[in-house]
């Protein structure tokens, strides 16, 4: 376990005293680590960190499981003092303020796009067992459900289901079908009953009920909604086939690919660019303006994308890199202009959005094993990032 540890965290952490703090020091019996990514500035964080410090504190004095959970600040800080400040109100260690490199590959290992986040981890192997810690600390102030982990969609969602005519229909209809988790601006802010029910008028599918917020919650736990709307996919046996049903559909109005499973390469187009800002793309650009034209450029790539994509599905780890091919149009020429690239075709690039990054290959032909050593490389960390 302090193996893995040290290689995600660095040998050293700090505390609020300005003491280092030694990885293997976190103890034999830990279990499950929390990754709490925050800022000193934003408001939501400083409201956050004060529950967070109450329910440490209670965890640590009452449970059984105390031992089993450390939790680490990963800061996006600017300012040293404000951090230090920060850091003083809390009880656990913080990646040290210098450290900016390691904290970016933590933001985009666990995909995260918003602050407060509380990502808990499985301390031996990385794995994330509940990308949404927030909800456990406001509905499980005792710790009595640690260590939080996923549980089956079908136990999750379990009870009476709404149509918008008022009958209901018992979650055990869902079983052996492919089912659509959506959630809405309207299903998670507090809203009145009244207004619910309006909204809901509108929908033809099936809700949680309103008065049923113990169950939204979970769900909303089990799948680490971080930003609305958002529409989770399952398969048939309850398995997530993507986060981004949302992007799909708007992709796909036939619905010619349903169900949907992620494509190794993507086209670029302004429906699926917010893919750009989950973690590290490569984006091959190309002189094509037409329809169809990309196809040699999908191909060429396509291989590669596949091979990572199967390499990290058999490890049971998110893909650390998405792929894209990108053409001549108002999108493509916004991404330029947004990240300062120069305007040749074929461009071989890697972004990072979240690290303000962007990684450029400059060859006069792009074959697929320039692609592959281009990744091989990212991945490895032996490339220079420039800055966007």
């Amino acid at each position: 376990m302090s193996e893995f540890l040290v290689n995600l965290l660095g040998e050293r952490l700090v505390n609020g005293e300005k003491a280092e703090v030694d990885v293997h020091s976190l103890g034999s019996k830990l279990s499950l680590l929390g990754l709490y990514f925050g800022c000193s500035l934003n408001g939501p964080c400083k409201q956050f960190n004060a529950s967070l410090c109450e329910f440490y504190s209670k965890f640590k004095k009452s449970s059984e499981h105390k031992d089993k959970l450390e939790i680490v600040f990963i800061s996006s800080d600017q300012d040293q003092k404000q951090w230090q400040d920060f850091l003083q109100e809390m009880q656990w260690p913080a990646l040290p303020f210098k450290d900016r490199h390691k904290k970016m590959k933590l933001w985009n290992k666990y995909k995260v796009t918003s602050i407060p986040s509380l990502v808990f981890i499985d301390a031996a192997t990385g794995k994330v067992v509940c990308r949404n810690g927030l909800l456990v600390v406001r509905d499980d102030p005792k710790g009595l459900e640690f260590p939080w982990g996923p549980k089956p969609f079908v136990e999750v969602v379990a009870g009476p289901l709404l149509r918008n005519n008022r009958q209901t229909t018992d979650s055990g209809a869902l079983e052996g079908s492919y089912v659509g988790v959506y959630f809405s601006a309207h299903w998670v802010s507090a809203l009145s009953e009244e207004s619910f029910t309006q909204y809901f008028s509108e929908m033809p599918w099936l809700a949680v009920p309103y008065t049923d917020e113990a169950r939204r919650s979970r769900l909303n736990r089990l799948y680490g909604i971080q930003g609305i709307p958002t529409l989770i996919l399952l398969d048939t046996e309850g398995h997530m086939i993507t986060r981004q049903g949302r992007v799909e559909i708007l992709n796909d109005p036939d619905c010619e690919l349903f169900p949907w499973h992620p494509r190794p390469v993507l086209e670029l187009s302004e429906s699926n660019a917010v893919q750009l800002h989950e973690g590290p793309c490569l984006v091959l650009f190309v002189d094509a303006e037409e329809e169809g034209e990309l196809e040699p450029a999908k191909e060429l790539i396509q291989p590669i994308a596949e091979k990572i994509m199967a390499k990290y599905k058999a490890k049971e780890e998110e893909t650390p890199l998405l792929f894209f091919v990108a053409g001549e149009d108002d999108m493509s020429d916004s991404l330029r202009d947004y990240t300062n690239l120069p305007e040749a075709a074929p461009l071989l690039t890697i972004l990072d959005m979240s690290a303000r990054a962007k990684y450029v290959k400059d060859v006069e032909e792009i074959t697929p094993a320039v692609v592959e050593q281009f990744v091989s490389d990212f991945l490895a960390e032996k490339l220079k990032p420039e800055p966007i």
